[in-house]
């Protein structure tokens, strides 16, 4: 049975070809144009607030059911 050598690359040609596989790899993707990145970025902001403003609430909420239960 036969066994490929593997190559011993150095460090400086290891570095090179990830460079070359990863710009390889961003030429292939799809970039969102400037519009649909806004509309995707207003779109984050205001799930971040929506949620942000319900975990305020049971924050609020469960610190005060915990006060309640403490002062018993």
């Amino acid at each position: 049975m036969s066994q490929k050598k593997k190559k011993k690359l150095s460090i400086i040609q290891k570095i090179q070809r990830f460079w070359r596989e990863t710009v390889g790899e961003l030429r292939k993707v799809t970039w969102p144009t400037p519009p649909e990145a806004w509309k995707l970025t207003k779109l984050v902001m205001i799930v971040m607030v929506i949620l942000a403003t319900i975990l305020g609430v049971l924050d609020f909420l469960f610190s005060r059911l915990i006060s309640f239960l403490v002062t018993l």
